[in-house]
């Protein structure tokens, strides 16, 4: 095995892994040479295989300046994904740290849309280190090499953007806040209450929150007075702080368009020449940033530039693959002119004006090719091309050949490569292996030499011996020969022949670690007008929180509207302590609940209503989880080293939440009850790898698995997967599908009946009775919200003592409610690959040429365009009219009806990027997984439901490219109620992972109608979906015997002053999610967590806030008690319902001296305590909540040495 070897991967390998490559080719006395030769061409052809661009660009930025030194250069892709490729393998023989991408725009120029923070907040990071290099910091340092798409090069950028001063401070700067403040402001950044999203800032007292758009966490800065104290990373999940950060904050401006004074004045004057932009222009006139007011930058600014002109007067242009590169470029501005004829063409039609320069500036959006290369020569700029195709180097006089030649693929054939290989070795060539992962570093080095290959595994390369094999792990994309030197460099996806994993067209390859998503700060976001429902007076209407003073003592309440109970009157209203948030929850049932009467019986009647049928329903649910909990399962044994080799060998990172739920999983099927666990993640969040080990755990103990999926199309995708995955190991994998002839499920049939077959991948004809597993230990199910309630009972059938694991982005409300009244076990993946961005989702009516240019803006990026057209009787016809309308588009069609094998081969070859558009019916709406295609157009969007909706619009985006969905609906036809609500809840639900707030929103709009059956539904619209599950996860604890006998609402009347003021806290929201947190605590663990937060997030709590604090704390107590109502009454504090033992009420006659016991109304009056015995003041705030704490402890719940304590207190108190 790979252990054996010389040699070994260093965990934590350094940044240039591969430095020792570039070392090998430069000492290669012809390549060497090139790169020498090139120091003073300007212009040069050169000849260069496609797998040793980065070397040979590595090498060029190295040598090829003046005398052999290291040359700035400005190195064109054709696209945005292989300049990010490029980055990443350059970085592997460079220090990444020198070398910068400049992104473009993912908008067109005119369209009325803002490119991301993140990528203005890069591009002008590159700009300020071009211009302003910090030498101090390797972070913010010079830069030898620019990568940039074509898109970023033709496109003019502002003058002098490189001049804006990003906003930085360091621990122990002097700043004053408020000059910070405000350059943030004019440097675009949005303040706000709590920071979530990049270019961001919120201030609270001495700490400022900023979250830069080039960095991956937010930033939080503490002043005292006006010197920066510390500087700490924060999490946005729960907005607790992480390390301290070394290179303090540095925050480049969000956007390319600052509103200066000159800019203003410039926009209230051009107004009136552009018509269509009046309304845009006056905002920015009065200094308000609008959405896509970067298109407007070149008549509002002095000039503008292209990225030539700020480069080093001394670099090199270098084009890879200038072919590619000149058809992007001539693409590009077809479209853009394109899309703004399609826009003038919609403005027609009443919507808004595109943004057209043309008239006032006579210039177009984008350079041409052509005026660029001019432009280049003019500013004295060498100009190289690297281009695949061979060059004639003795005719042509500035054509040079490298000799390098593109790296065989074999395509998972490992006689073949070992046989290369061999050669190689004997040869006495020096032989590179570069693996994606250490885990197949390790793999491949082993099944080196099970062939007698001698082999070195090691991380970083030293020096490179003739005769070995020496593999290593880094991102290098693809591999290249060099004859001349004697050189082979082999990479993984050579040998795999994916080009997915070449192209890193999988979202799998986000590979930067988010932050974890703990307790997720999720404000109540309660607007006025909003339904809430109280958990004893019913449902009412929010209007506002307000703070009330009573007797000097100041607290919040939320003020919630019910109907009036005499007709005629002003509606009643409700004060709600804020002490007492967790009786409140928000409404989500109906469309518009009925307002319940304040002490009216309707309420009451309506609950024990719900109540009744809640305890039959838990009785249904008990009995299948007792049953589930009394049979006795299989106990998978622990891990063994083949499962860790397995887990080694994925080539990307965990997300924190994906780790947790292996857990999870791996320990329920490690005890002996049977798992039944639900999965929750939204699509694209690596639910997939979870089966993958869990399956594999199960195979190794010697047990089968069925893997169950919705449609035909998911059993080719998660074959390919399983079978990708499983392939180092003796596992047989097989699919189970209509597509298959008689034969071959027959193979398949008798494989699981005698035990032969380990794993089974099939749609719903595996419950069947024909087919019979020999020893199933797991069943997976895959996109659960698909199967109907007869596949379940099947299913039910099958597995009263088989592990299940089911997996859904958008459980179906009856899963949902099991998973969250603890009926079944739920896993939920909240963290997103950390590189995806939201859908940009558009919801109009139809219009040809928008989709044309939908298409075509795709087309540019080389993506791919599905289209739901959801009839199968037109659909040919309407996949016609996209070939008429974009003839360069090539078009497919699929759908349910057509023969099984051809289906398959559609699917198939659109996967393989043989086709750019597929017209289909909502056949893809499952869990297909195609990461180029990045359009989604649906053409009848009013007539499908919201989670199809979701599930078709997760289909794109699944890449690094920003996504489009346009749900559009026939311009004539009028859309119903829900069709509007739905469509509606997509158009603002457009972040990641929003999932399951649309499954919430699904059992709004269809008023939970099938959580257990039909009757349900009006329970839940009466009571509202949270309480409605409180009530059933009540009702099954209590036939499970753990009923709570606990007070549910607690009333706290006391003289205390605790309230969060607001220069503590801003914002109503942020203060509301605190006292929802403090009313629902606990315990003491919990409530120290809270302090501990509140510290972090505000600073340090004023008397106030503590007194707040002790209110929780003395809620704790009084839970434990039983007590519920502890308030001042007369000259006496009131406590019940208390119901005292003859000793207890010896106890406190004797040590609280006047107190009254009245056990007909369960309450005892205790004498309210004062300062002195004689001539005191009543004790306040603190002190009176210690003072009732105490006496809790001491008389109720028996604690002697309180008693005592208390006793001692009176006594000494007395002698004074």
């Amino acid at each position: 095995m790979s252990t054996s070897l010389p040699g070994g991967l260093a965990p934590d390998a350094p940044d240039t892994p591969l430095a020792t490559l570039l070392d090998q080719v430069l000492a290669d006395p012809a390549l060497g040479s090139i790169a020498r030769t090139l120091a003073g061409a300007a212009t040069a052809d050169v000849s260069v295989s496609a797998g040793a661009r980065s070397i040979v660009t590595a090498a060029l930025s190295r040598v090829s300046g003046r005398g052999g030194m290291p040359r700035p250069l400005l190195v064109v892709t054709a696209t945005s994904r292989e300049g990010e490729d490029l980055v990443a393998a350059l970085s592997t023989v460079l220090p990444s740290e020198r070398i910068g991408i400049f992104p473009s725009w993912e908008t067109l120029p005119h369209e009325r849309l803002s490119p991301r923070s993140d990528t203005v907040g890069t591009r002008l990071s590159v700009l300020r280190r071009l211009a302003h290099p910090d030498p101090s910091d390797t972070a913010y340092g010079p830069l030898d090499i620019v990568v940039a798409p074509v898109r970023s090069v033709l496109q003019p950028i502002a003058k002098g953007l490189g001049e804006l001063q990003p906003v930085s401070l360091r621990a122990g700067d002097t700043a004053p806040m408020e000059d910070v403040v405000a350059a943030l402001a004019a440097a675009a950044y949005h303040r706000t209450d709590l920071v979530e999203r990049r270019g961001e800032f919120a201030v609270r007292g001495g700490i400022l929150d900023v979250f830069p758009p080039t960095e991956d966490h937010p930033v939080r800065v503490e002043f005292w007075g006006d010197e920066v104290e510390e500087i700490r990373w924060f999490k946005v999940a729960d907005q607790r702080s992480l390390e301290i950060a070394e290179h303090g904050l540095w925050a480049p401006p969000c956007r390319e368009l600052l509103l200066t004074e000159q800019v203003r004045t410039r926009a209230k004057a051009l107004a009136a020449h552009l018509p269509g932009a009046a309304e845009m222009l006056g905002k920015i006139g009065e200094g308000i940033a609008v959405e896509g007011m970067e298109s407007l930058a070149p008549a509002l600014l002095d000039g503008m530039e292209t990225l030539l002109d700020v480069i080093p007067s001394d670099a090199a242009v270098v084009l890879l693959d200038p072919e590619r590169i000149r058809t992007r470029a001539h693409d590009l501005v077809a479209t853009s002119q394109e899309f703004l004829e399609a826009g003038w063409a919609n403005a027609a039609s009443g919507n808004a004006v595109p943004i057209d320069l043309q008239e006032v500036l006579g210039s177009s959006s984008y350079w041409s090719m052509a005026d660029l290369r001019e432009h280049a020569a003019g500013l004295g700029l060498a100009w190289w091309d690297l281009t695949p195709f061979t060059v004639d180097s003795e005719t042509g006089e500035d054509a040079i050949a490298t000799g390098t030649q593109d790296a065989p693929t074999y395509r998972g054939d490992t006689q073949a490569a070992v046989a290369d290989l061999q050669g190689w070795v004997r040869e006495g060539w020096k032989v590179v292996l570069v693996a994606d992962g250490v885990g197949s570093a390790r793999r491949i080095a082993s099944v080196l030499a099970d062939s007698d290959v001698a082999a070195r595994l090691e991380s970083p390369l030293t020096v490179l011996e003739p005769g070995v094999v020496h593999v290593t792990a880094a991102r290098l994309g693809r591999g290249f020969l060099v004859p001349s030197a004697g050189l082979a460099v082999i990479t993984e996806s050579d040998l795999t022949g994916s080009a997915a994993a070449a192209s890193g067209g999988s979202t799998k390859d986000m590979r930067r670690m988010p932050s974890r998503r703990r307790n997720q700060v999720d404000p109540l976001q309660l607007r006025p007008g909003d339904h809430v429902v109280h958990e004893q007076h019913g449902v009412g209407k929010f209007v506002e929180m307000m703070q009330r003073t009573v007797q000097g003592a100041t607290r919040e309440y939320l003020v919630i509207e019910y109907a009036s109970s005499k007709r005629g009157q002003p509606a009643d209203r409700l004060f709600v302590p804020t002490d007492q948030l967790d009786q409140v929850t928000r409404y989500v049932g109906g469309e518009q609940p009925t307002l319940n009467k304040l002490g009216g019986s309707d309420w009451q009647a309506t609950k024990s209503k719900a109540r009744r049928h809640v305890k039959q329903i838990a009785a249904e649910l008990i009995q299948l989880y007792s049953a589930r909990m009394a049979t006795s399962g299989h106990a998978f044994a622990r891990d063994t080293p083949w499962q860790r080799e397995l887990e080694d060998a994925f080539a990307y990172v965990e997300t924190p939440d994906q780790l947790s739920t292996i857990d999870e999983v791996k320990a329920d099927m490690e005890r002996e009850v049977p798992m039944d666990r639900l999965i929750c993640g939204d699509v694209g969040y690596g639910k997939t790898e979870i089966a993958v080990r869990a399956a594999f755990k199960a195979i190794q103990d010697g047990k089968q698995v069925a893997v169950l999926v919705p449609t035909t199309l998911l059993v080719q995708q998660h074959l390919q997967t399983f079978t990708e995955r499983y392939a180092q190991f003796p596992v047989r994998v097989a699919a189970l599908s209509r597509f298959q002839s008689d034969r071959e499920s027959k193979a398949v049939k008798d494989g699981m009946a005698d035990g032969s077959i380990d794993l089974v991948i099939g749609t719903h004809r595996l419950l069947s009775k024909d087919y019979q597993f020999k020893d199933l230990g797991l069943v997976i199910v895959d996109e659960e919200q698909r199967f109907g309630v007869e596949h379940k009972e099947q299913l039910k059938s099958m597995r009263t003592n088989v592990d299940v694991l089911a997996m859904s982005a958008t459980p179906i409300p009856r899963t949902l409610e099991m998973a969250v009244t603890g009926i079944r076990e739920m896993s939920t993946l909240a963290t997103p690959p950390e590189e995806r961005h939201p859908v940009l989702t558009y919801v109009g009516s139809y219009d040809e040429r928008q989709v044309s240019a939908a298409i075509r803006r795709e087309l540019l990026r080389e993506g791919q365009v599905f289209l739901i057209h959801n009839k199968v009787s037109s659909i040919e016809k309407a996949a016609s009219r996209i070939r008429e309308l974009v003839p360069e588009a090539r078009v497919a069609t699929a759908h349910g009806k057509m023969a099984e094998g051809r289906l398959e081969q559609v699917v198939l070859d659109f996967w393989d990027k043989k086709f750019d558009v597929l017209v289909c019916t909502t056949i893809v709406e499952t869990g297909l997984d195609i990461s180029n295609a990045n359009t989604l157009i649906v053409e009848r969007a009013d007539r499908l439901g919201l989670s199809q909706l979701h599930q078709l619009r997760g289909r794109v985006g699944r890449g690094r490219e920003r996504a489009y969905s346009y749900f559009l609906y026939p311009p004539e036809a009028p859309l119903t109620e829900t069709a509007h609500d739905r469509l509606q809840t997509m158009a603002s639900h457009t972040d990641l992972g929003a999932g399951m707030q649309i499954a919430m929103k699904d059992l709004e709009i269809r008023g939970a109608g099938n959580l257990l059956g039909g009757e349900q539904s009006g329970h839940i619209a009466g009571v509202g979906f949270d309480l409605y599950v409180r009530l059933v996860g009540e009702a099954v604890a209590n036939y499970r015997g753990e009923s709570d006998e606990t007070p549910t609402e607690i009333k706290i009347e006391l003289p205390v002053d605790g309230h969060l003021p607001h220069d503590y806290v801003p914002g109503e929201r942020l203060r509301l999610e605190a006292y929802k947190k403090l009313a629902a605590v606990a315990d003491e663990t919990v409530l120290a967590e809270i302090e501990a937060e509140l510290i972090d997030r505000y600073g340090k709590p004023p008397e106030p806030v503590r007194n707040l604090l002790e209110v929780a704390r003395l809620r704790t107590v009084a839970r434990a008690a039983g007590i519920g109502d502890i308030a001042v009454q007369g000259k006496y504090v009131r406590f019940g319902p208390v119901d005292l033992r003859e000793s207890q009420t010896l106890r406190l006659q004797r040590v609280y001296k006047g107190s009254i016991v009245k056990p007909g109304t369960h309450q005892i009056l205790v004498p309210a305590p004062t300062t002195a015995v004689i001539g005191g003041k009543p004790l306040r705030d603190r002190a009176v909540l210690e003072w009732a704490t105490s006496l809790i402890r001491a008389v109720v719940m028996d604690n002697v040495g309180e008693a005592a304590r208390v006793a001692t207190g009176a006594s000494t108190g007395a002698a004074r």
